[in-house]
C-alpha cells in the first residue's frame, strides 16, 4: 500500500506558485491563505491569512506556522482513495488545520469531497450529506493550483475513535538518570506493554529485554506479568542449550514465542534510541541463531511512531540488514490492534494476522 510522508506533502505544498492567494475549501468562507516561507523537506510551513470581508489586509496579516508534527499526523491518517476529515484527524484542535487542508487540496493528487453520512437514530438509518473531507487520489491528478471537487459514492459510518488508555507505570531509578528522557522512555515502556498484553491475546510468551523487567505497571513489575518469560535458558525449548543466542537475545526489547518452538517475532521498539542500534541488536541475534541452528521463520521487527518510518526503511535497507528482511510495525497499528482485542474477544486467529499490520521494508 501507497504510504505518504510529511516530505511528500511538503514537496506538493512546495509545488504551488510563489504570492499566489488560495481560498478556504468552503465556499461560504472568505478566508484567504498566501506562503510566506517552506522549510523542506518536513515543515514548518509559514502563511498569511485574511478576511478580506472583514476589511483585513495582507499587511497586518500575522505569520502563523504548520508544524512538522502535524503535517506528519495528516500524512499518517491517508490511504489512496480513501476520504479523511481532518478536524476528525486533529480532534478540533490546531487552529491552522484548515489552512494547511486547503494548501493541500489546491494541489494536483488532492480533492476534497462530500461522502454520504449514516444517521441512526432509534435503530433507524438515514443517509444524509456528509461533512467536507479531503481525499488523496495519486492516480488521477487534477488541474494543478485549483479546488477540484471528487463526486464519491461512498457512505462513511461514523464511530468515535478508540482511545488507548494506558495505566500509570513507574521506571526503576537506574532509568531515572538525567541523560535518559523520561517521557520517551515511558513510551517505549507504554508500547513494550501493549506488545505483551497483543501476544497474550495471540497465545504466545514474550521475552522482554531484561533491563526492563523492573519497570512497574498496575503495580506489578512487567517481569512478572502474565505471558512474559522470567528465563530463556528455562522456558525455551530451543533456545535454551544454546547460551551464544540466549546472551544475544538479553537485551532485546520484545521476543513473541509459540509453543516453546516458535517465535513468530523479534522487536525492538526504538522511540528513545536509534534504529539503527535495534537493526544492530536484532542481527547479531539472527547471527547468534544461525550458528547453531538452521534458519527458521520469524519476523524481525522495528516498532516505531508513524513518522519514522521513512527512517526505519532507510536504514533497515542498509546492506548490512537486509538478511534480516525487516519489518515496520507502527505506533498507529500496535494500539489498533491492541484495542480491538481490548473490545472483542476475538479466537482462532493465526499469527498471520500480525502480517497485516507489520509493513515489509524490502517488499
Amino acid at each position: 500500500m501507497e504510504k505518504l510522508t510529511a516530505a511528500n506533502l511538503v514537496h506538493q505544498i512546495g509545488l504551488l506558485p510563489n504570492n499566489k492567494v488560495f481560498n478556504y475549501i468552503h465556499s461560504k468562507t472568505s478566508t484567504q491563505i498566501k506562503v510566506v516561507n517552506i522549510v523542506k523537506p518536513e515543515g514548518p510551513i509559514s502563511f498569511q491569512r485574511i478576511r478580506p470581508n472583514k476589511g483585513e489586509t495582507w499587511q497586518d496579516a500575522k505569520i502563523e506556522s504548520i508544524s512538522a508534527q502535524m503535517i506528519w499526523r495528516l500524512a499518517n491518517a491517508f490511504i489512496p482513495d480513501h476520504p479523511i476529515n481532518v478536524d476528525r484527524i486533529f480532534g478540533g484542535s490546531y487552529n491552522t488545520r484548515s489552512a494547511l487542508e486547503a494548501l493541500l487540496a489546491h494541489t494536483p493528487q488532492f480533492y476534497y469531497c462530500y461522502p454520504g453520512r449514516i444517521e441512526s437514530i432509534s435503530s433507524n438509518n438515514k443517509i444524509k450529506r456528509g461533512h467536507k473531507h479531503i481525499i488523496w487520489c495519486p492516480n488521477n491528478p487534477h488541474a494543478p493550483n485549483a479546488l477540484v471537487e471528487a463526486k464519491v459514492d461512498m457512505v462513511i459510518s461514523e464511530v468515535p475513535f478508540t482511545d488507548i488508555v494506558y495505566d500509570s507505570l513507574v521506571l526503576p531509578d537506574e532509568m531515572n538518570k538525567p541523560e535518559l528522557d523520561i517521557e520517551m522512555k515511558r513510551r517505549h515502556s507504554q508500547i513494550q506493554i501493549a506488545l505483551i498484553e497483543i501476544g497474550q491475546h495471540l497465545g504466545f510468551k514474550t521475552w522482554v529485554a531484561q533491563n526492563d523487567k523492573g519497570i512497574v505497571y498496575k503495580n506489578q513489575k512487567i517481569g512478572e506479568m502474565d505471558g512474559v518469560i522470567a528465563s530463556l535458558s528455562k522456558e525455551q525449548n530451543f533456545m535454551a542449550p544454546y547460551f551464544s543466542a540466549q546472551k544475544a537475545a538479553h537485551l532485546i526489547d520484545c521476543i513473541w514465542f509459540k509453543n516453546g518452538r516458535l517465535m513468530p517475532a523479534v522487536m525492538e521498539v526504538e522511540h528513545s534510541t536509534g534504529v539503527t542500534s535495534g537493526l544492530t541488536r536484532m542481527k547479531g541475534f539472527q547471527d547468534a541463531l544461525h550458528e547453531v541452528l538452521p534458519p527458521f521463520p520469524t519476523r524481525y521487527v522495528i516498532v516505531a511512531a508513524d513518522e519514522e518510518r521513512e527512517k526505519v526503511f532507510r536504514e533497515a535497507s542498509r546492506p548490512q540488514f537486509i538478511d534480516l528482511n525487516a519489518r515496520f510495525f507502527p505506533y498507529s497499528a500496535v494500539e489498533e490492534m491492541y484495542a480491538l482485542f481490548k473490545r472483542r474477544k476475538i479466537k482462532g486467529i493465526t499469527e498471520e494476522f500480525l502480517d497485516s499490520y507489520m509493513e515489509p521494508i524490502l517488499a
